[in-house]
């Protein structure tokens, strides 16, 4: 056995291992969906995909030095001029600097093609998102049955009886959802879906909150305004004033996009426009 070739293969593996990955973590859900769904692939989850990326991305880099070390004639000669004498910035270094340089400004100023790759992610995300559902807020999960029903507006002794009658089994009041869902062999989604009946809420519009809720983004103006009672044609005439241009159909995220703003800054707009409503 030659540790050259060893290395070259070793590096050839974890490259092509790593180009699977990559392409898993570019298409996974959101964090906090994934966790609240409990999301997998090929039976491993968003933790343990990130944890093989990082490991694998180690082991090239590693068997990357080896390789330079066994190759440095081969690197300096492709640095050499046509006098065979050292020089760092040869045209083939230049282009390549060029190339790399090209692509890394490209993503900073959201030009393409680097942003159409970068808008394909977000969209295979938001679609993920949508198909496995948001969690109440985020990392809703760790939290535990106490607080999950406060905070999502349960009557906690009605939850407690419908986890009952469901046959899920869990210590006490104090336990997390997530190790009450592993406990059981099911998802903090589906732990929810069961205690949703004892809601509390009595069917008014809910207030609109002072922080984005989870997935505010992925919603429409059409739907934000329909959720918290505000009015439409109102929101529409602020954003006008703000100088933003917005589509009732369009989610947060995709009028933020549109204008050249993060959704944050909109999230800010409609707070403005559902506090001068309520006043």
């Amino acid at each position: 056995m030659k540790l050259r070739k060893i290395t070259s293969l070793t590096m050839l593996i974890s490259f092509v291992l790593l180009i699977l990955t990559s392409i898993i973590l570019y298409i996974e859900p959101q964090g906090r969906v994934a966790y609240w769904s409990d999301w997998r692939l090929w039976g491993l989850s968003k933790t343990q995909w990130g944890n093989l990326h990082l490991n694998l991305g180690a082991l090239f880099l590693l068997a990357g030095i080896f390789h330079l070390v066994y190759n440095w004639k081969a690197i300096t000669a492709y640095l050499k001029d046509k006098a065979r004498q050292l020089r760092i910035f040869t045209p083939n270094f230049n282009l390549a600097l060029a190339v790399t340089l090209f692509v890394a400004a490209g993503t900073l100023l959201n030009i393409p093609p680097m942003s159409t790759l970068v808008s394909i992610g977000n969209s295979i995300t938001d679609r993920a998102n949508l198909k496995y559902g948001e969690p109440p807020y985020g990392h809703a999960e760790l939290s535990s049955l106490k607080m999950f029903a406060r905070r999502t507006d349960l009557d906690l002794n009605k939850a407690r009886m419908l986890l009952e009658k469901a046959g899920i089994r869990f210590k006490d009041d104090q336990q997390s959802i997530l190790e009450i869902a592993k406990a059981n062999g099911i998802t903090p989604q589906a732990l929810n879906r069961i205690m949703r009946p004892a809601s509390t809420e009595s069917g008014e519009t809910a207030t609109f909150p002072d922080s984005p809720p989870a997935g505010f983004g992925q919603q429409t103006l059409m739907k934000i305004c329909a959720v918290y009672n505000l009015d439409l044609k109102r929101l529409l005439q602020r954003m006008t004033e703000r100088g933003i241009k917005a589509d009732p159909e369009n989610t947060v995220k995709e009028v933020a996009q549109k204008n050249g703003k993060n959704p944050m800054a909109i999230f800010e707009i409609v707070h403005e426009a559902a506090n001068g409503q309520a006043r």
